[in-house]
């Protein structure tokens, strides 16, 4: 990047899309204070060379909305949402798949907040995009699925998320690979409905299914693999309060689980 900007001048467009690619860089590694400044000067950089309404603009404001959701500062994220929402609209068209990225991203913000009834529609909106203008068998359809099915979900409408959760999980293991770990998210999200439902004999499987394939493609030590961890030991604790032990597999890895938590274990 020092290259390009003695080359082509620090406030050369194309800076700006480094900086912005290395601003993700940072925030994947949990890097956030060094991610936001420069999120900050891809955009002053982008306004300034390319105008306020540019698409790349809505990029950038995408993904430091982004950021600061992620670090829950939701008051400064909605407006920056809001408005690469309206720059997509009106650069790019109201049925464009970035539109529907953006939609999503914003309805989730909503959902972050328990703004359900504003998420909703958005979510929806997301997905008709999606369908229409990427195919319903596009991974990023099964992405607004799985969103909206999780909405219901928080909200008790069980009836009206498994459907979602099932299309969400076929399209993954059609289009990605069964052992993909966007599988093992989409049957870890399956589980915690049927968790909620008390339908354990179902979630079990799902949740062994999706540590055997985060353990695999995303090791041990992986935020999401130790996520699915926690997940199943929930789980399994529940079964336990609930009295609902006799729902269980003889599986080894449920089994040793169960008689760690049992041990008072259950963080081994």
């Amino acid at each position: 990047m020092a290259i390009g900007e003695q080359q082509l001048g620090a406030d050369h467009p194309a800076v700006a899309t480094w900086l912005n690619n290395l601003a993700g860089l940072y925030e994947s590694q949990g890097r956030d204070a060094e991610a936001e400044p420069l999120y900050l000067r891809a955009l002053a950089i982008s306004e300034q060379q390319l105008g306020a309404d540019h698409p790349l603009v809505a990029t950038t404001l995408n993904n430091l909305a982004l950021l600061y959701e992620a670090q829950g500062r939701y008051a400064e994220a909605e407006p920056l949402y809001r408005r690469a929402l309206s720059i997509g609209e009106q650069q790019l068209g109201a049925d464009h798949p970035d539109v529907a990225t953006w939609l999503n991203n914003l309805a989730g913000l909503y959902e972050s907040q328990g703004r359900y009834a504003e998420a909703e529609p958005l979510y929806l909106r997301a997905l008709a995009i999606g369908e229409q203008q990427l195919g319903a068998d596009h991974p990023l359809v099964a992405t607004y699925l799985n969103n909206l099915a999780e909405l219901y979900r928080v909200q008790g409408r069980y009836a009206e998320a498994e459907p979602l959760y099932l299309r969400a999980l076929a399209i993954s293991e059609q289009q990605l690979g069964a052992d993909h770990p966007a599988v093992a998210t989409r049957l870890n999200n399956l589980a915690n409905l049927y968790k909620s439902q008390g339908r354990y004999a179902e979630a079990e499987p799902l949740y062994r299914r999706a540590l055997a394939i985060s353990v695999e493609k995303l090791g041990d030590d992986h935020p999401n693999t130790q996520a699915v961890w926690q997940n199943f030991r929930g789980f399994l604790q529940a079964v336990m309060e609930a009295g609902q032990t006799a729902q269980l597999s003889d599986h080894p890895v449920t089994q040793d689980l169960l008689r760690q938590i049992q041990m008072g274990d259950g963080n081994a």
